[in-house]
């Protein structure tokens, strides 16, 4: 899975919503966050909150599931916006027509407003956004670049805990790594901004090239770990995730991914449209990332 769409697989992140999921409120704004226990939605929850508006959290944690529909309408019953991050790639077989049917179902019980979380580049994933241009709601896609948080959060983590190692098909190809709590602003602004944001595709990125050579290497400088990065091909990575118990469709769909996604077409700065939401202040940098990460233990080894 891809920095984008392993987000709502991922249960690292906590939200002030508590055990109901929901802090609606009659006298602000409802906002659906799907993926609300994962990398961007649990941020995209806290921003939302700051933000003064009500939000409802959707996870099979709180009876929602995106594979059944039976689920859907009680979460999105009486809500005003909603923000969608599928658990599987935005780009995967199938996923199209759910996320199509979701926004038509929100639709039809007045949730105008959808944000839909989406890859940076990534061809496979231009279905799904049509899905949601299709469905006739107030649309928003956030294109956001490889989060700084995959080094956090999820499997890459564990893998630099564990062996000291990060294996991964990206080559020497730079990226430049995006915070989650910038995009979760970006999206609080898609949900609350209006006419102003409607229609658009953002894609948003961090303020600085990095390999992922170059990414691992700051880590370990804050660390003080002797950590590496070892580059392979996207076949040869394809065949270690059937190794470790990915079905085979999903991890020659993921090589498909990889293949495109790092070859270089993304290897440039694109935050004009962080700045914009972010005013006076600077999208925040891969290193103050790492150094927040490294002062809490993060990559400590097990």
């Amino acid at each position: 899975m891809t920095q984008r769409t392993a987000d709502a697989k991922n249960t690292t992140g906590t939200t002030k919503t508590g055990g109901t999921g929901d802090t609606t409120d009659a006298g602000n704004p409802t906002v659906v966050v799907t993926g609300a226990r994962g990398r961007t939605g649990s941020r995209v929850a806290r921003a939302a909150e700051a933000a003064g508006l009500a939000v409802r959290a959707a996870s099979r944690a709180t009876g929602f599931d995106w594979e059944d529909r039976t689920t859907w309408a009680d979460t999105l019953r009486g809500a005003d916006a909603a923000y969608l991050v599928h658990p599987s790639d935005v780009g995967a077989p199938g996923t199209a027509e759910v996320v199509g049917a979701l926004a038509e179902q929100a639709l039809g019980l007045g949730v105008r407003r959808l944000v839909l979380l989406s890859a940076r580049g990534e061809d496979q994933a231009l279905p799904t956004e049509e899905a949601l241009r299709a469905s006739g709601a107030d649309w928003t896609v956030v294109r956001a670049a490889w989060f700084a948080q995959n080094f956090s959060e999820g499997p890459l983590v564990e893998e630099l805990r564990r062996t000291g190692e990060l294996v991964f098909p990206a080559g020497e190809v730079p990226e430049p790594f995006v915070d989650a709590r910038d995009i979760a602003e970006v999206v609080v602004a898609a949900l609350t901004g209006g006419e102003r944001y409607t229609g658009r595709s953002l894609t948003v990125t961090g303020p600085r090239l990095l390999t992922f050579g170059e990414a691992v290497a700051e880590i370990a400088r804050a660390t003080g770990r002797g950590l590496t990065y070892r580059a392979v091909s996207a076949r040869d990575y394809g065949e270690a995730l059937t190794g470790f118990g990915v079905a085979p469709e999903e991890a020659g769909f993921l090589t498909e991914v990889f293949g495109t996604l790092l070859d270089g077409r993304n290897a440039q700065v694109e935050d004009e449209v962080v700045r914009q939401v972010l005013g006076c202040r600077e999208p925040r940098d891969f290193s103050d990332f790492v150094r927040e990460e490294a002062a809490a233990g993060t990559w400590r080894a097990v």
